[in-house]
């Protein structure tokens, strides 16, 4: 059985040098963190993380570094104050390896209290953590330190292969806690014209029957909530993040998962993060399978769903096909994580089809600048290579570009592009005919 420590006790358990692994996000165990944040004695603590979803002074404490797999807002914000953060590319199903690899010696997470039988539930995040919380559990050199709390929803794998939860055997250290996830948003921000219109083109991709993989933000909400409202149905879910907008469409009857091919009956998903009412939805719900990562966001996997359509953002393409979504002028904005897989994946079967959905414009100091442009400079970093995409979509319609030429490809670009930004786009379309660089 595990020791019953508080969340003060369970971080004294931690060397002033040392190392940490824990979850994306969701997972994070809220209480334990501030925790550690309190001590100031730390002179090499190395923490293994992705998307900070818990305010806590220990990454700004001296002789603490913190490897990130995935920029949320919090470690950017850690960032331009001067943490020792660094970011390491990776997609989310390489998470699991190199966690692995890094064997941390102390090991966490959050989870719900045991049941009856003794299995806590790992709650909103299965992810890539799994197979070392395990691991490290196993271990007598190193340590399990899981948070439990009533406040966390419980949720479900699949099978004895894939249950979702670790045992109370398993686990060193159990701290009780009353934290509840960080709750985002729901669907009190209206869509704007631009997010309505982008989501009008884009459910022209999406037939009845579809397996519907999306992300986060107003774009994805809007393409759920006219997917909700349409005449379509029948529709599966096989998405790396559950958000608002997939209960939405539970909600709404347009779920039924009983053409994915595989899985059926289920929706399945590696992690979910969104509002409260979200969570309060998933407790107890069977209806979703939080599985591994390495199986969610395998490409096989994916392809193997029946009609998959995967809707994705972007903040740049270039006339190539080029997409740029995890940085803005090189700096580090998000991460990899699992979009690329999903395009991958899509790509696979003639009837799958992939969306990478963006406003054709941003606005900075003042000035209107296009998100198509005709070529990236120096110090760009390219997230989807050009070769896997397929659609892209702005307000102004879709491109498709996959079997065209890079030409070809920029004519279809320009057209979707801002008027404004239109002529130097056909003009670098037509310096690449017959293969040649576009660069002026």
């Amino acid at each position: 059985m595990p020791e019953e420590l508080t969340a003060e006790q369970a971080a004294a358990r931690l060397h002033p040098a040392d190392t940490l692994g824990m979850p994306l996000g969701p997972g994070q165990p809220p209480a334990f963190l501030r925790a550690l944040g309190e001590r100031d004695d730390w002179t090499d603590l190395r923490v293994y993380g992705a998307l900070v979803a818990v305010l806590t002074e220990l990454f700004n404490r001296r002789g603490v570094q913190y490897r990130s797999g995935f920029f949320g807002p919090l470690e950017r914000a850690l960032r331009d104050s001067g943490a020792d953060i660094e970011f390491a590319p990776a997609d989310f199903r390489r998470f699991g390896p190199l966690l692995e690899r890094q064997r941390p010696r102390v090991m966490t997470t959050v989870a719900t209290p045991p049941d009856a039988d003794g299995w806590c539930s790992l709650s909103l995040h299965a992810g890539g953590t799994i197979g070392e919380l395990r691991r490290a559990g196993a271990d007598s050199d190193r340590l399990l330190i899981v948070e439990v709390s009533d406040a966390y929803p419980r949720t479900f794998g699949l099978g004895e292969g894939n249950r979702h939860a670790l045992h109370v055997d398993e686990i060193d250290v159990l701290v009780h806690s009353t934290d509840a996830p960080l709750a985002l948003p729901g669907g009190d921000v209206p869509p704007t014209d631009v997010d309505k219109a982008i989501a009008q083109h884009a459910v022209g991709f999406i037939p009845v029957g579809a397996t519907l993989q999306t992300g986060i933000g107003s774009i994805p909400n809007q393409i759920a909530t006219l997917l909700a409202e349409g005449d379509g149905g029948d529709y599966g879910l096989h998405s790396e993040m559950f958000t608002d907008g997939c209960m939405h469409l539970h909600r709404a009857g347009k779920i039924s998962n009983a053409r994915k091919g595989q899985y059926l009956g289920k929706s399945v998903t590696t992690f979910a993060f969104g509002s409260s009412e979200l969570y309060a939805w998933l407790d107890d719900n069977s209806d979703v399978a939080f599985l591994p990562v390495e199986i969610v966001n395998s490409p096989e996997v994916i392809a193997a769903n029946h009609n998959m359509v995967s809707i994705n953002g972007a903040l740049a393409v270039d006339i190539q096909g080029q997409v740029v979504a995890d940085t803005l002028n090189g700096d580090q904005f998000s991460g990899i994580g699992g979009a690329e897989d999903f395009v991958a994946g899509a790509g696979l079967e003639l009837s799958d089809r992939s969306l990478i959905c963006l406003p054709s414009t941003f606005t900075k100091d003042g000035t209107l600048q296009s998100r198509i442009v005709p070529w990236f400079g120096p110090g760009a970093v390219i997230t989807t290579p050009r070769h896997h995409v397929d659609v892209i979509i702005t307000e102004y319609g879709a491109a498709e570009l996959e079997g065209k030429t890079v030409a070809e490809r920029g004519e279809a670009l320009a057209a979707i592009a801002h008027p404004q930004f239109r002529d130097e786009l056909l003009a670098a379309a037509e310096r690449a005919a017959k293969g040649r660089s576009p660069v002026g």
